[in-house]
């Protein structure tokens, strides 16, 4: 199989680069390095090998066409994902998260792509009422991050349903992993508390503490993606890829102690407006539609993350 990846010198976007080759397929990455890194990818590229890394932008609709002639499945993971910025930039945003999508989508079309399978966010739950958040829910995104991953999912199921194209849109929740920068603005908290309890450094926990999350680790989503991208009969579906489970913050910087192998000073701040308290994922749709099945505990994660 031939695939292209989107953001393929990303965070996550990389390990799933480095899944495909492992399983022989042939892969090509675009990416214009705005937050990918070339060293992500740069262990895979070998002469005569099966990785072709292309710079280009996904806002290009002809270079992507170009790029997208003879690959059987697109995974289309390019975005920009801070949401503070999607609020201070809703035009920028608006170009790479929406329309990027839509050029990403009619080069599936023109290309005879068999299937897309695409990045979305728990973002698009917004403040949504009820836990544990599920795909039957009423989106209520509270952000241009959050409304441009819901639209270009509207987008995949009309494109499954008028031109053909398979499209499976798979709803992150908050990934973790290696290669996450923890000097940049899109870092999540896992990567950040794991770079400071390297350094001895204290860490910084905005409220009590009993806020929670529903944490996955990076190799689980690649499974995730794998299973969307050959799973029959769940064109045009969306799919919550979590654990399922929740972890306070409180817990979160007690276990990196642990790993870290020492008593790390915990400073409280005042919560943060915007900040959600509660987050976890119903998963029964992916566990029963895609056979999805995270492997790696929150714990194990971060052993693997801080070695």
């Amino acid at each position: 199989m031939r695939a292209l990846v989107t953001g393929g010198a990303g965070f996550i976007g990389s390990h799933l680069v480095e899944r495909l080759l492992g399983l022989g397929h042939e892969v090509r990455v675009v990416d214009d390095f705005s937050t990918g890194k070339r060293e992500n990818v740069a262990p895979f590229v070998k002469e005569g090998g099966k990785l072709e890394v292309v710079e280009a932008d996904i806002r290009n609709g002809w270079k992507m066409r170009e790029l997208a002639d003879g690959c059987e499945v697109i995974f289309h993971e390019a975005a920009i994902v801070s949401v503070p910025y999607s609020v201070e930039h809703p035009q920028e945003t608006h170009d790479v998260n929406l329309q990027g999508t839509l050029n990403v989508l009619e080069a599936a079309r023109h290309a005879k792509t068999r299937r897309l399978v695409f990045a979305s966010s728990a973002a698009v739950y917004g403040d949504a009422p009820g836990l544990p958040k599920h795909e039957g829910m009423l989106p209520t995104p509270i952000a241009p991050y959050g409304l441009e991953k819901l639209t270009s999912e509207h987008y995949l199921a009309i494109f499954a349903r008028l031109y053909g194209v398979e499209t499976v849109s798979l709803r992150y929740f908050n990934v973790f992993g290696p290669r996450q920068d923890p000097s940049s603005a899109y870092s999540g908290v896992i990567s950040i508390f794991a770079e400071r309890a390297k350094r001895g450094d204290s860490l910084t926990i905005f409220g009590d503490g009993l806020a929670y999350r529903d944490f996955i680790y990076v190799d689980d989503v690649v499974q995730a993606n794998l299973l969307a991208a050959e799973t029959p009969g769940i064109s045009g579906r969306a799919f919550n890829v979590a654990r399922g489970a929740k972890t306070s913050m409180n817990d979160l910087a007690a276990m990196i102690g642990r790993i870290a192998g020492r008593e790390l000073v915990v400073k409280h701040e005042a919560a943060r407006a915007g900040d959600i308290t509660e987050s976890i994922a119903d998963i029964s749709r992916a566990q029963k539609e895609l056979g999805f099945a995270p492997k790696v505990a929150v714990e194990e994660g971060l052993r693997r993350l801080m070695a």
